[in-house]
């Protein structure tokens, strides 16, 4: 566990919401090990995987969450959305439907979690161009009246994945710094979670560890 992997600026947890089989599991591991599985089998509850990445000469520690998007885990990954600063709505080009359900998980999302999260609506499977079901433009709108990011992906041929979760990173950064205040700089994301992003300076690796409720 005491690996240079622990040695990090910022950590950050995201959470990836959608409904089932619109490519979830698969957006994680192609951004985490560059792997995707044509046979993925459906997430059940909740697993995760971590990246680092430089961002403005800061390391970033993505903590991203995997929710399952079955109707019967709602009830058990709702209380993983405590501590999120990061959300990534997925949602399946091929397919209308995971576009229409957009708006549910849109409002779970506001119901749950922190209200400063940083979301971004993703349109995954990109490489089904000649299925598409969703129009760009639609959901680029959508996204716009909801104040939301917005992108088209492909965990498949990996277009776009390194791209929406730098951005989406790179915003969560912002957004933090933004708000940092006080001479140790720390950022209270959430005092009602107990989540404190902070900045290192020369601390120790086990003094870096935030997120205490993740």
């Amino acid at each position: 566990m005491g690996s240079r992997d622990d040695e990090y600026d910022y950590l950050f947890k995201v959470v990836l919401i959608g409904d089932s089989g619109v490519g979830k599991s698969n957006l994680l591991s192609r951004f985490t090990r560059n792997e995707f599985n044509l046979e993925s089998k459906s997430t059940i509850g909740v697993e995760f995987a971590t990246r680092s990445i430089q961002l403005e000469g800061k390391t970033v520690k993505a903590q991203i969450w995997d929710t399952a998007g079955q109707e019967r885990y709602r009830a058990i990954t709702s209380a993983y959305y405590r501590g999120a600063v990061g959300a990534l709505l997925v949602y399946d080009i091929a397919k209308h439907i995971t576009y229409e359900n957009v708006e549910r998980w849109l409002k779970e999302l506001r119901d749950h979690a922190d209200q400063n999260i940083v979301i971004m609506l993703v349109g995954n499977k990109s490489d089904l161009r000649h299925l598409r079901a969703v129009p760009t433009d639609e959901a680029k709108t959508y996204a716009e009246r909801n104040q939301l990011s917005f992108i088209e992906t492909s965990a498949l041929d990996s277009t776009n994945v390194e791209t929406a979760f730098t951005n989406i990173l790179t915003e969560i950064y912002r957004s933090v710094s933004r708000r940092q205040f006080g001479p140790d700089r720390h950022v209270p994301i959430n005092a009602a979670n107990n989540l404190t992003i902070s900045p290192s300076s020369n601390d120790s690796p086990q003094n870096k560890k935030c997120c205490s409720n993740l």
